[in-house]
């Protein structure tokens, strides 16, 4: 197998992924929210990158988040090349993910779009994207490491994801994810502060990731290895 179609089979894999993400975590949201409350949005984000890290894993590693991969090209985990066409991927699976959903309910309103949520300022916005995202990078590394036990990073990972929404979303509408935020941000135009607070959600995860990959390694004792 060429190495182009290797690299071409990852990154469709990150955009299949990255749709399935979005589609069902702000679909429950946008479409069941009003039964399932902010539990059942929080698991909806964190079962979505469970099935995933065990649907597409094997081909791509379940990136399905450009901080992640900014995180994992960091350390070393992933060619530069490899990292832009992940983070590219993952951009237009959030994009047909947000056209599914508007297809759906017929409208582009009401699409789970971060922003500054009422009674909380922007500090208090970048500090819990920064933090949550942090935790979340920590997590990966540590369900993936060597060391960790085979089969359930996929577990860890997606209760990772759940407990941070069930913390943050009243916060931010929890990110974590900048393709996640971008592509509702700029469907839903009528969302209140959505693209005046989008690079909140593209800054402050790329800082958190940066600051777990970072973080990892120090405590770690893991030697990084070049991808190849």
């Amino acid at each position: 197998m060429s190495e182009q179609c290797c690299s071409t089979k990852k990154y469709l894999a990150e955009l299949i992924g990255t749709c399935v993400l979005v589609l069902m975590g702000c679909g429950s949201a946008a479409i069941a929210g009003w039964g399932i409350g902010l539990a059942g949005i929080s698991l909806a984000f964190g079962l979505s990158v469970m099935v995933m890290v065990y649907a597409i894993g094997p081909i791509s590693g379940c990136h399905i988040n450009p901080a992640i991969t900014f995180a994992m090209w960091i350390n070393k985990k992933i060619s530069g090349k490899d990292a832009l066409g992940y983070v590219c991927a993952q951009i237009l699976g959030a994009f047909l993910a947000i056209a599914i959903l508007c297809a759906l309910v017929g409208h582009a309103d009401g699409l789970a779009v971060n922003s500054v949520q009422p009674g909380y300022e922007m500090w208090q916005a970048v500090l819990c994207e920064v933090v949550m995202t942090f935790i979340f990078l920590m997590v990966i590394f540590g369900a993936t490491s060597e060391k960790a036990p085979a089969g359930f990073a996929g577990i860890a990972i997606g209760l990772s994801l759940t407990l941070i929404h069930l913390v943050s979303i009243p916060v931010t509408n929890t990110s974590v994810n900048p393709a996640r935020s971008i592509a509702p941000a700029v469907f839903d135009m009528n969302a209140n502060n959505g693209l005046t607070d989008l690079w909140i959600f593209i800054v402050a995860p790329l800082v958190g990731a940066a600051l777990a990959a970072f973080v990892w390694r120090a405590i770690s004792g893991e030697c990084c290895k070049k991808s190849e």
